[in-house]
């Protein structure tokens, strides 16, 4: 049975799938977003005086974070007939090649309007150490029927 507003209680879990960052994974999103920033993809430009912030090389670029908690929440919504509207993130740790990352999220909060129902939930990116990468807050609206 698909979850429908009614029964989605406060605390329900939204899962992702791990993601493999690799060098590939990052030039692919350079590609795609041409954002070809070389601390995304040179290593001797992130000994030099960019340096400074202590990466230790090339990192992945912040909006695949974003990208991976769209497509967990867009995975989840959809098949129960709602809608992403709303997702803000806060990026707390790097990403490097061969780290693997994976979204989650908790519903936190069910509101009914007059025109639509809503469900908060707090979204969390972890690796592979459970370090926390992101987190943040999303807003799902399931439209009346």
């Amino acid at each position: 049975m698909t979850d429908t507003f009614e029964n989605i209680e406060i605390g329900a879990t939204v899962g992702g799938a791990p993601f493999a960052v690799t060098r590939q994974t990052i030039r692919d999103f350079c590609d795609g977003s041409l954002d070809y920033n070389p601390l995304h993809l040179d290593d001797d430009y992130m000994k030099g005086s960019f340096g400074k912030t202590q990466f230790g090389g090339v990192i992945m670029h912040g909006m695949t974070n974003f990208g991976l908690l769209t497509r967990m929440l867009t995975d989840w919504a959809y098949p129960r007939g709602a809608v992403q509207r709303r997702l803000e993130t806060r990026w707390l740790a790097p990403v490097r090649p061969g780290d693997t990352i994976t979204a989650k999220g908790h519903v936190t909060a069910k509101r009914k309007t007059e025109k639509s129902r809503w469900l908060l939930i707090d979204v969390e990116i972890r690796n592979q150490q459970g370090q926390q990468i992101a987190r943040g807050e999303a807003m799902v609206e399931f439209p009346p029927s």
